[in-house]
C-alpha cells in the first residue's frame, strides 16, 4: 500500500561516518541478485530513520504498519526497486518468519551481531553503532541467519565483494554419502571392525567412527548392528584398559556411549558397563595445583584420562544425549581452553599454557556448548574464529599457519556452522568436501590427496549428510520435528494437564534458572551476551510478581534496576528509557514505572529518576513534523510507537495518582468501531488482540467516562477472535503471547468470559515444554522462548497490569549485580594478547616458536584423533617445560 512506503532523503556521504561519529547501515540484497549496500547517517536518531537517511526506501505491512519493514529498496540497485517485489510478497499481513527482513545490530567497537527483538523505530542510535538488514534464513528468535559479513566489514566498507570474512565463494556440491558408506564398509574386517595395517589388532576408534558414518548414511542396517555388537563385546579392551572398577578412558567411554545413544541402545547398559555413570563418577576435583594430583587430571572439571579437548567434549555430549546433566565444571572446562581469538585448542591445557586453536576442535566444541546451553559468549567467539579461518573456496586449514585445506577440519567446522545457522558458509564447506571425494567414495586427509583414508571419511559423511554427533540417530524422523539444524536445545514439548492450565511452578523455575536470569538481568540474545534486554527483564519481573512464587529473584531484578545496575556494556535502565534525554521513550518509562508501583517502590525515585515527572514531560503537545517522528499526535507519548507502549504509560501515570487526561483521550480515540485497537500509532487500522487487551486494562484502571462501554466492546471483540484450540491469532500465528494477554483482558470480566479464559489456559498448557518454558506459537519451530514464557506465566494468572501488586517485605536486600565474567582468555605468560610470534617471550621453549608450534599442535590434534597419542604427549610435556 502506497501510504506505507517511505522514501529516502539525500543520504550523507558514507565517508562522513567513522567509528566514533555517525552510524552505518548495510542491507544485503544478495537474495535478489544484488550485493551489500551501505549508507550513513551523521546525526543518528532511530534505526528506522537511519535507513531512510542512508538512502534506502522501505514499505511496511498493512497489518503492522510502516514499522514492520516488509520491503527495502536502494536507488543505485535496479533503479530503486524494493524487494521482495509485490508478486513475491503482498505486504498485507506479517511475512513468514523465514522470509522477512531481519534486523541485526552492533554497538560501537563490537564485531559481532545481535538479533534485534524490537522494531527499528524502537532502536535509539548512538555514534559508532552499526545496523544490518538480511532477508530470509532466520526465525522469530534470530537463532539462525546472521549476516555473513561482520560489523567491522560494514565499518570498513568490505561487504560488497567476497573476502575471507564474507561468504566463501566456493562452488556448491554434495558429498556422495552412499558411495562413502560403501567404501567404509569395504574396509571392515569380517564386516565388524577396522584393523590397523599389517596387523589384526582392532582399531576401536576408527571402528566407532565408521559406525557413526554408516548411521548417518543408512540409518538402521545390518552392518551397523554387527559393528555395535562387536564393540559391545570389547568394551573392556577399549574403554577400560586399567581394568573393571577403575576409571575408564573417558574418550573411549564417551564414544561408545554416543554409539549406544545414536543406535537407540542404553549407554548405561552397554557391554556390561554403565558408561555415562562411570563418566560422572570420574570427574576431576582438582588438578596438580592441589598438591595431591589425581592421575589423568589436568584441571578441575576434567573427565579423568580425557587429556584432549575432543574427549572432554564427547564426554559432555554423551551425558547430554543420555539425559544426564553434566557437572557444571565439565562444561565450563571447555570454555577454559578457548584462546583469545576464539579458537579452541586440541589439548586440555591449564591457564598460562600456550593456546592455539584449530577448526576441527573448535567445530566439535561449538556443537557441544550449543547443546549444553549457557555459554553463548564462548560460542559466539568461536563462531567468529571459524568465520575468519574459512578460506574463500570454503575449506578450513587443519592448524594455524597451514595453507592447505583439511578434510576433517572442514567437516567439523561445516557441522558447527550449519547448527549455528550459517548455512552459506556450511554449504561452501560441504561444496569443497564434495570436490575432495575420490572415485571410490573415500576421502584423503587433505586437498589434492589421491589415497583414501579411514579417519577423514566419517566426519565428511556426517557433514555431507547435514548432521552431527549432537543430532545423529537411527530413529526414524517424526514428520512434525523441525530440521536438525533448527532443533531447539530445550526439551521437547509436553502437554500438562489441561484442567489445571500451565504449571506455574515449572514456568517460574524456567524464568529464574541460571541459564536465563543472570544476576537480575535477561538477555534476549541469550546468556553470555553483554547487552541486557531491559524490556524483557521487566517482563520477567511482571511474571514473577503475578505468581509470587519466587520473590527473592523478583527482588534481585528490582534491585538491579533500582540501584543502577549495569549490564556488560555499562548500560542502566535509564539508558534504555532515555529518561532525561531528547529521546525519552514514554512507553519504556511507563513500563519501568509500572513495575516500581507493582512492587511497592516509589516511581518518583526509581533508578535515581523521577519517572512520573518524565512521563508528564513525554506527553506530546502536538504531532511532530517530518523528519522528526517523535510524536504521533497530541496526547501520545514521545517515541511510543504502539498502543502497547501508550497503554503501559497511561497505567503508570494513573497508578501514580495522575489523571493522564490527554494520553487517555488519545488512547480512547484509537478504538475502532469493532471494539478493537490497532497495533501501532498512528493507527494502521489493523485489529490486534495484544493491543486491545492492554488498552482495555488501561481504560478499566482509569475509569474514564466511556471506560465501561469501551472495555465491554473490547472484551467482546477479543472473545470473538478465540480459535477452536483456545488460542488467539498474533503476529507469530496461533500465539502464546496473544493467548496470555487475552486471558488478562478477559479476566476484567471473568464472570462473563470464564469459559473462554479456561479454554485459553488449556491452550497455554499445551504450549508449555518440559523445561517449564513456552513455545512462541502453536505452529513453527518448537522450543522454549524466554519472551513468550514471561507473558505466558504472568498472563495465565489473569491479573491486570493495572492492579498487579506484590509485597516484597520479608525478602533480603540484593547486592547490585554485575554481569557474569566471560570465559578467561588463555595466554602465554609474558604475552598480552594471547599470540606469540617468532622471537616472542613464551612460557616455554616450544611456545616461543610461533607458527611452528601451531603446525605441530595441529598435526598433534590429527594424530590424537587417529589414536597415535604418544606424539602429542611428548609435545605436551615439552610445551609445559617438561612438567605434567
Amino acid at each position: 500500500m502506497t501510504f506505507l512506503t517511505t522514501t529516502p532523503v539525500a543520504a550523507d556521504p558514507i565517508g562522513d561516518c567513522t567509528a566514533t561519529k555517525g552510524v552505518v547501515v548495510a542491507v544485503d540484497f544478495g537474495p535478489f541478485a544484488g550485493k551489500v549496500e551501505r549508507g550513513c547517517d551523521t546525526t543518528p536518531t532511530t534505526g528506522y530513520d537511519l535507513l531512510h537517511e542512508a538512502g534506502f526506501s522501505t514499505t511496511g505491512t498493512e497489518h503492522d504498519g510502516p514499522a514492520f519493514i516488509c520491503r527495502i529498496g536502494y536507488g543505485s540497485f535496479n533503479s530503486g526497486t524494493q524487494y521482495p517485489t509485490p508478486d513475491k510478497e503482498s505486504c498485507v499481513l506479517t511475512p513468514p518468519a523465514t522470509a522477512y527482513w531481519s534486523y541485526w545490530t552492533a554497538a560501537p567497537g563490537q564485531d559481532t551481531w545481535s538479533y534485534s527483538q524490537y522494531g527499528a523505530m524502537d532502536r535509539k542510535l548512538k555514534d559508532g553503532d552499526v545496523d544490518a538488514w538480511v532477508y530470509g534464513g532466520t526465525d522469530v528468535g534470530g537463532s539462525t541467519g546472521k549476516p555473513t559479513f561482520s560489523p567491522d566489514d560494514v565499518r570498513a566498507g568490505g561487504t560488497g565483494t567476497p573476502d575471507p570474512s564474507g561468504t566463501p565463494t566456493g562452488a556448491p556440491g554434495e558429498v556422495d554419502v552412499t558411495a562413502a558408506a560403501k567404501w567404509l564398509t569395504s574396509q571392515l574386517t569380517d564386516g565388524e571392525r577396522v584393523v590397523d595395517d599389517g596387523v589384526d589388532t582392532p582399531n576401536y576408534l576408527l571402528t566407532t567412527e565408521t559406525a557413526y558414518a554408516l548411521a548417518a548414511a543408512n540409518g538402521k542396517s545390518a552392518p551397523l548392528d554387527k559393528i555395535s555388537a562387536f564393540l559391545a563385546a570389547h568394551v573392556d579392551d577399549y574403554a577400560y584398559p586399567a581394568g573393571r572398577g577403575e576409571a575408564p578412558d573417558a574418550t573411549a567411554a564417551a564414544r561408545l556411549a554416543l554409539l549406544a545413544e545414536i543406535t537407540e541402545n542404553d549407554s548405561a547398559r552397554f557391554g556390561g558397563h554403565d558408561l555415562t555413570g562411570d563418566l560422572v563418577a570420574n570427574v576431576c576435583a582438582a588438578g596438580p595445583e592441589s598438591g595431591e594430583p589425581t592421575p589423568g587430571c589436568t584441571a578441575k572439571g576434567d573427565f579423568r584420562n580425557a587429556i584432549y579437548t575432543d574427549g572432554q567434549a564427547l564426554s559432555v555430549l554423551a551425558l547430554l544425549r543420555a539425559g544426564t546433566t553434566p557437572p557444571a565444571d565439565t562444561v565450563d572446562r571447555l570454555t577454559q581452553v578457548q584462546c583469545a581469538d576464539g579458537g579452541i585448542t586440541s589439548i586440555l591445557i591449564r591457564t598460562g599454557e600456550f593456546c592455539d586453536g584449530d577448526p576441527s576442535t573448535t567445530g566439535l566444541v561449538v556443537l557441544v556448548l550449543r547443546k549444553a546451553g549457557g555459554h553463548d559468549g564462548a560460542v559466539e567467539k568461536a563462531r567468529t574464529y571459524l568465520g575468519k579461518a574459512q578460506r574463500a573456496d570454503g575449506a578450513f586449514p587443519g592448524y594455524t599457519g597451514s595453507t592447505t585445506g583439511s578434510v576433517a577440519a572442514t567437516a567439523f567446522a561445516a557441522e558447527a556452522l550449519r547448527a549455528l545457522g550459517d548455512t552459506g558458509r556450511a554449504d561452501a564447506a560441504v561444496g569443497w568436501l564434495s570436490r575432495q571425494q575420490l572415485d571410490g567414495g573415500g576421502f584423503g586427509f587433505e586437498e589434492g590427496a589421491t589415497d583414501p583414508a579411514l579417519y577423514p571419511t566419517p566426519p565428511a559423511v556426517l557433514a555431507g549428510a547435514g548432521t552431527s554427533l549432537v543430532t545423529l540417530t537411527t530413529k526414524p524422523a517424526d514428520p512434525t520435528d523441525p530440521p536438525a539444524s533448527q532443533s531447539p536445545t530445550t526439551s521437547p514439548s509436553t502437554t500438562p494437564t489441561p484442567d489445571d492450565g500451565p504449571d506455574l511452578k515449572k514456568g517460574v523455575a524456567y524464568l529464574t534458572s541460571a541459564a536465563n536470569l543472570q544476576q537480575g538481568q535477561y538477555y534476549s540474545a541469550g546468556p553470555g551476551t553483554s547487552r541486557a534486554d531491559f524490556g524483557l527483564t521487566i517482563d520477567g519481573a511482571y511474571a514473577l510478581a503475578a505468581t509470587g512464587l519466587n520473590n527473592a529473584k523478583l527482588r534481585g531484578i528490582v534491585d538491579f534496576l533500582d540501584h543502577g545496575g549495569k549490564d556488560g556494556e555499562g548500560r542502566t535502565v535509564n539508558d534504555w528509557t532515555g529518561t532525561g534525554t531528547a529521546y525519552a521513550a514514554g512507553g519504556s518509562i511507563g513500563k519501568t514505572a509500572l513495575l516500581a508501583e507493582a512492587v511497592g517502590r516509589d516511581p518518583r525515585d526509581f533508578g535515581g529518576k523521577d519517572l512520573i515527572a518524565a512521563l508528564d514531560k513525554a506527553v506530546c503537545a502536538k504531532p511532530s513534523t517530518a523528519p522528526d517522528r517523535s510524536c504521533a499526535a497530541k496526547g501520545a507519548y514521545s517515541y511510543a510507537p504502539s498502543v502497547f507502549a501508550q497503554s503501559l504509560a497511561v497505567m503508570a501515570q494513573v497508578r501514580a495518582g495522575e489523571k493522564a487526561e490527554e494520553p487517555l483521550a488519545y488512547l480512547e480515540s484509537l478504538q475502532q468501531s469493532n471494539g478493537a485497537w490497532p497495533s501501532l500509532i498512528p493507527s494502521t487500522n489493523d485489529s490486534d488482540v495484544d493491543s486491545t487487551a492492554l488498552a482495555a486494562m488501561a481504560l478499566d484502571l482509569a475509569g474514564a467516562d466511556k471506560a465501561d462501554q469501551s472495555v465491554d466492546r473490547a472484551l467482546a471483540w477479543i472473545a470473538s477472535k478465540q480459535l477452536s484450540d483456545g488460542g488467539f491469532p498474533g503476529a507469530a500465528g496461533d500465539s502464546v503471547n496473544s493467548a496470555a494477554l487475552a486471558v488478562q483482558g478477559l479476566s476484567l470480566d471473568a464472570g462473563k468470559y470464564g469459559e473462554q479464559i479456561a479454554h485459553a489456559r488449556e491452550f497455554l498448557a499445551g504450549q508449555q515444554n518440559s523445561d517449564g518454558g513456552f513455545n512462541v506459537a502453536k505452529e513453527g519451530q518448537r522450543g522454549s522462548d524466554l519472551r513468550a514464557s514471561t507473558q505466558a506465566v504472568g498472563g495465565t494468572t489473569g491479573i491486570s497490569f493495572g492492579t498487579l501488586t506484590r509485597d516484597l517485605s520479608g525478602t533480603s536486600p540484593q547486592p547490585t549485580p554485575s554481569p557474569s565474567a566471560s570465559a578467561p582468555d588463555i595466554v602465554t605468560p609474558g604475552d598480552t594478547d594471547g599470540t606469540v610470534g617468532m622471537g616472542g617471550t613464551g612460557g616455554g621453549g616450544l611456545a616461543a616458536t610461533g607458527v611452528q608450534v601451531g603446525a605441530l599442535a595441529g598435526i598433534a590434534a590429527l594424530l590424537v584423533l587417529v589414536g597415535w597419542r604418544t606424539v602429542v604427549v611428548a609435545r605436551r610435556r615439552t610445551g609445559a617445560g617438561g612438567q605434567r
